[in-house]
């Protein structure tokens, strides 16, 4: 399949069930009608599933000069497959 805005040949990725194909000039993310059902089902699973969960408080060390990084959380499950 290739990129309907610029014609280049478009990479196609297995993420879970579900087949995308993404233009690699960044003009786009195309699926089927049913892969897209499958990424909404794992997007609706993935917050059923993700809860109020804290992350644990670091421990404070005398040599800490500034708090330790807590890496970044995603907001959807989605934004996990494309971040």
């Amino acid at each position: 399949m290739s990129c309907p805005r610029c014609g280049v040949e478009m990479d196609e990725r297995t993420l879970g069930e579900a087949t995308v194909s993404a233009c690699p000039e960044g003009h786009g993310v195309f699926l089927a009608r049913a892969d897209l059902g499958i990424l909404i089902e794992a997007e609706n699973d993935w917050h059923r599933n993700a809860g109020q969960h804290t992350a644990p408080m670091p421990r404070i060390t005398a040599d800490m000069t500034a708090p330790p990084s807590m890496g970044k959380q995603s907001r959807a499950w989605v934004e996990t497959l494309f971040g």
